[in-house]
């Protein structure tokens, strides 16, 4: 168990784990899930942490697209948006970088989802561990984790 896949227990939400044999070589460790897990990867998500106005916030994109910070500054009304320092990233939320979560982070942070999402009935995401997905609708995840839905990814 990870606090991620406790989270979504505890919240007593409809979700499915989904385990595979992580290889340490992979380019892209949202390609790799979507390819080892045999899924369209319009539904796996990565979790990327940002700094914006005055603190850190977690997107969740794509994992064929790349986060647009111009549109996620826009999204949370700042001016600026940048990629955290991944220490700092994995330092924040507990989970290290290829198995961030979105879910059960060790500080709550403003999210926002990429609004494809909500096209899909389910989306894949880090479980909190490099080679275990968990699956869940993208209205379940909004309200775990408060995120807002709004056009991220380009």
């Amino acid at each position: 168990m990870t606090p991620a896949i406790d989270r979504a227990k505890k919240a007593r939400i409809s979700y499915t784990v989904h385990e595979y044999r992580h290889d340490p070589s992979a380019e892209s460790y949202g390609r790799e899930a979507a390819d080892k897990l045999g899924v369209d990867p319009a539904r796996v998500f990565k979790t990327l942490v940002a700094a914006a106005g005055d603190g850190l916030v977690v997107a969740v994109v794509p994992v064929m697209q790349r986060l647009d910070l111009k549109l996620l500054a826009r999204a949370l009304g700042v001016k600026k948006a940048a990629m955290a320092d991944p220490a700092l990233a994995e330092r924040v939320t507990g989970y290290v970088v290829g198995g961030l979560s979105p879910l059960g982070q060790k500080k709550r942070l403003p999210t926002v989802i990429d609004a494809s999402a909500e096209a899909q009935q389910t989306i894949f995401v880090s479980a909190g561990r490099r080679g275990v997905d968990i699956e869940l609708s993208p209205k379940d995840l909004a309200a775990l984790t408060g995120a807002t839905f709004a056009p991220v990814a380009g």
